[in-house]
């Protein structure tokens, strides 16, 4: 801590001159009387002398010659540091020389300098008014005319400085602190409101990302299910759109076994998973198939030689599709069923006499819309076959009835199955209760909603396909391609048995196998006497005669006439055909 103090405190007569050119404050001495102020003049003003130790009257220090013209004199009053009273007016002062040489006189007394500083010490808290006391001189840098300052100035008023007016550059600022964490907490907080602005925009642009995605996808799938408004699956638009090998399948053979009359009727039952639309595919009988020793034969006569799974095989060969199983329903579970879905309703084409009633009764079904068939109704409906019609009028009959029942069945699983085992049927192993009962529900829930429709395979007279006329069926509906067997060059002979001897039949097929002709099986026919060989072509008059030789038959029976629809040659068993004369 400095001992110095300002000026200012009682008993130090001091006032402020000027400033130095470090802008450092000048004082000179005051007369402790009140004695008239002298103006001060740097050039030609006497200062006083000051003795802040002498006990007696002092010189008057010579006044200041900057030009070393002589001694200046004149009498001023001398300071007393103890405050006696005692005033004496001093002799002549010697002017004071910058460089140090003497004035004009030669001499220069040895009398005390008078110093002017600049204060380094406020003066008592407790009187702030009171003068302050000069500090000792120690040599500091006077300004630069000694005891007084520059002429610049003397003008300057006095002014009274306090060490609290001063503020310098190296204290440290109590605040700088608080105004940089005030800082850092605005600056956080922008910070971290962008961040949160970006992060609800990043957000945005992901939930409106997400929903397109969603949008696009479900429309889509929409469309690749045929459900966009204004479509539907049996749309021609929506069918080319999804290739018929890309769509997926379940399909089901059914056979309907006529116990009464004999003879079986045959359809496929389609339902397409990926369009959600149900078929019923018709086969006539006369589609040409081929069995299990490789021989060509009909799907009639798959249906009672080769059974359930041989046909099943051959269906998928000629079709090209995959069955999953067989269902075989003869006509008392078909009338069992109508009766347990209570009756159904058909548009009828024909009116269909009662078979157990007598001739001239009235008709069991009439023709007409809407007919509500029972069991037996629906039975007698769907076997009827008018005289001259087409084994086709049949079928399409049968279509209609299975199409009726699976508007009536449950769509529930559960409940379709029970229905399945109520019928206390024995099924193919290919095909369970449940598997079955399931399949029957997802067609009715199809059948109600409109989804169902039933459709004719077409097949040409010699039943082999045409890859034109069945695309429609093959193609659009089963998802295959249609492969008749191949025929080659080989004569396709249609063999009748009318010769009452059942086993005729068999031992003709193996001869012309041998032969080097394709069998196909004509079923029975009634006795008689002559057996007949048939052709239609006149090219074909030649294989005819080439046929009755081979079964050991007289060239005789050979006739030109009507054959069946897929053969080049129609052969008749009667009671003359010998199987050991063959």
């Amino acid at each position: 801590m400095n001992d110095r103090h300002d000026a200012g405190y009682e008993g130090d007569p001091y006032e402020i001159v000027g400033y130095d050119e470090y802008g450092r404050p000048v004082y000179q001495q005051v007369p402790p009387q009140q004695a008239p102020q002298q103006p001060y003049d740097p050039y030609a003003q006497q200062s006083y002398g000051y003795d802040p130790y002498a006990t007696g009257w002092q010189q008057p220090a010579p006044s200041y010659d900057p030009y070393g013209t002589g001694p200046q004199t004149a009498a001023v009053p001398q300071y007393d540091p103890y405050a006696t009273g005692a005033q004496q007016t001093g002799g002549p002062t010697t002017a004071y020389d910058p460089y140090g040489q003497t004035a004009t006189s030669g001499q220069q007394p040895g009398v005390a300098e008078q110093t002017a500083y600049i204060p380094q010490q406020a003066g008592p808290p407790g009187n702030p008014e009171a003068p302050a006391r000069p500090a000792p001189d120690h040599g500091e840098p006077r300004g630069e005319y000694g005891t007084a300052a520059g002429p610049e100035h003397s003008a300057e008023p006095e002014r009274d400085y306090r060490t609290e007016q001063f503020a310098f550059v190296e204290d440290p600022d109590t605040e700088s602190e608080d105004v940089i964490d005030w800082l850092n907490f605005t600056e956080n907080r922008t910070e971290r409101r962008e961040e949160a602005k970006r992060r609800a925009r990043g957000r945005m642009v992901a939930l409106v990302v997400a929903l397109a995605l969603v949008a696009v996808g479900g429309v889509g799938y929409l469309w690749y299910a045929g459900k966009l408004p204004g479509l539907s699956s049996s749309d021609t638009k929506t069918n080319a759109a999804t290739t018929a090998g890309a769509q997926k399948r379940d399909v089901i053979v059914v056979h309907l076994h006529n116990t009464k009359k004999g003879g079986t009727s045959t359809a496929l039952l389609v339902d397409n998973t990926t369009t959600k639309q149900a078929t019923t595919v018709l086969l006539p009988n006369s589609l040409s198939l081929t069995d299990d020793d490789g021989s060509t034969t009909t799907l009639a006569k798959s249906v009672d030689d080769d059974g359930s799974s041989g046909t099943r095989d051959a269906l998928d060969t000629v079709l090209g599709t995959d069955i999953q199983g067989t269902w075989r329903l003869d006509t008392p579970y078909l009338q069992n069923l109508v009766d347990l879905v209570g009756n159904i309703e058909v548009d009828t084409n024909a009116d269909v006499p009662d078979p157990s009633a007598k001739k001239g009764a009235s008709p069991l079904v009439h023709k007409g819309k809407a007919q509500t068939l029972s069991g037996k109704a629906a039975v007698a409906y769907a076997t009827y076959r008018a005289t001259g019609e087409a084994q086709n009028a049949q079928l399409e009959r049968f279509g209609q009835v299975m199409q009726g029942v699976m508007r009536k069945l449950s769509s529930d699983p559960a409940g379709a199955t029970t229905t399945v085992q109520t019928l206390a049927q024995i099924l193919d192993p290919s095909l369970t209760d449940k598997d079955l009962g399931t399949f029957l529900a997802k067609l009715s829930d199809l059948a109600k909603g409109g989804d169902y429709k039933t459709a004719l395979l077409p097949v040409q007279i010699d039943g082999t396909l045409s890859a034109e006329t069945s695309a429609s069926v093959v193609k659009d509906v089963l998802g295959g391609t249609a492969k008749s067997p191949d025929q080659g060059t080989s004569v396709r002979v249609s063999v009748q048995n009318a010769s009452g001897t059942k086993d005729n039949t068999e031992k003709a097929r193996v001869v012309l196998l041998n032969g080097g002709f394709t069998f196909l099986g004509g079923g029975t026919a009634t006795t008689r006497a002559a057996s007949e060989v048939v052709y239609t072509d006149a090219a074909d008059k030649e294989n005819a005669t080439e046929v009755a030789k081979t079964l050991g038959l007289p060239t005789g029976s050979v006739t030109k006439g009507k054959v069946t629809s897929n053969a080049n040659v129609s052969v008749v068993l009667g009671q003359d055909y010998t199987p050991s004369s063959s």
